[in-house]
């Protein structure tokens, strides 16, 4: 059974000027008791959807209304963790809790779960590239690959120990990178064999965790350990770093490139957005309204110029407008 419901949206939050435009956060308050929004993802057609992981229900924002709808996951306590939709509008999943990852069809809202091998315990990431549906299991210390038109599982296990594969997104080359979030390294995927090549980053303690390539192929990572965001060349090797403006307790997570060009990210400790133009190499800031946020996942709406934010800690989901204001 499906769960609807309707909230009115508000504009919320204090504004961050990037060139002479301010930015504010939208949020939008989640209806159901205890909704913990793990990831986002968003649509072509511009809808929102979000993990919740707390309840095991797939959510459904319709930003111009404000109406959200639930779905149960088919498998109970589930966990829902990762979330994206792929090019046919599909929404998939992973259920971290009990091994699974999910489909939802969005014209009938019934959802198809595949069990996958007991060695790939915690689902985290999922990411859809070229028709299958690659995920990492962060505490089975592997990375796998779902082909939906036949139900084969591969998996890769990462050879160095407790790696903790985390953040998974894929580059404009076809390469897949992958945050060893349990290292300092970060792992490109050659997605024909599955093969891993490691960059290693120079600071030992740096803990990768979410990352995302930029048009040029240049790596972003968040250093959650350090209070750092981290930029790779890949042709090279070279890594710099930026010190994030909350300090090395900032904790960075969820990190998207906006169509602004610019590298947005949350500290996690500070309850902060930052901003970095990688042109200027200038950093910006702006609060978030509800404080405990905790923004572990973000998602990019491109035709609307829109950031998504999963404001986990606090029962909500935000919203940031990037497109300049006329």
């Amino acid at each position: 059974m499906t769960h609807t419901y309707w909230r009115a949206l508000g504009w919320c939050g204090a504004g961050l000027v990037l060139s002479v435009q301010t930015r504010t956060i939208v949020e939008y308050a989640l209806p159901r008791s205890r909704a913990f929004p793990h990831d986002p993802a968003v649509g072509r057609d511009g809808i929102v959807w979000y993990t919740d992981q707390a309840n095991s229900y797939i959510g459904r924002l319709d930003p111009a209304s404000g109406k959200v709808t639930d779905y149960p996951t088919p498998t109970p306590a589930s966990g829902p963790h990762g979330i994206t939709v792929a090019p046919d509008g599909a929404v998939w999943y992973t259920a971290n809790f009990q091994g699974r990852i999910g489909r939802l069809d969005p014209a009938s809202g019934a959802i198809k779960e595949y069990v996958l091998p007991s060695e790939a315990r915690d689902p985290h990431t999922p990411l859809y590239h070229d028709g299958k549906i690659w995920f990492t299991a962060q505490g089975a210390n592997l990375y796998g690959s779902l082909d939906p038109a036949t139900g084969d599982v591969k998996l890769f296990p990462v050879p160095r120990p407790h790696a903790r594969p985390y953040g998974l997104v894929a580059g404009p080359d076809g390469a897949i990178w992958v945050a060893l979030f349990g290292t300092n390294e970060i792992g490109r995927i050659h997605p024909a064999d599955g093969a891993l090549h490691e960059f290693p980053l120079p600071d030992p303690s740096a803990r990768p965790r979410r990352l995302v390539v930029d048009a040029r192929g240049i790596v972003w990572y968040t250093d959650y350990a350090r209070g750092k965001l981290g930029r790779l060349d890949p042709a090279t090797g070279g890594v710099r770093e930026f010190a994030s403006p909350g300090g090395p307790s900032s904790a960075p997570y969820g990190i998207a490139v906006g169509t602004d060009g610019r590298i947005w990210y949350d500290e996690s400790g500070k309850d902060e957005i930052v901003a970095l133009d990688p042109t200027t190499e200038r950093m910006q800031t702006v609060a978030i309204p509800t404080r405990g946020s905790v923004v572990r996942n973000m998602a990019v709406d491109s035709t609307r110029a829109r950031l998504w934010l999963a404001l986990s800690g606090v029962q909500r989901l935000g919203r940031i407008d990037l497109a300049p204001t006329p």
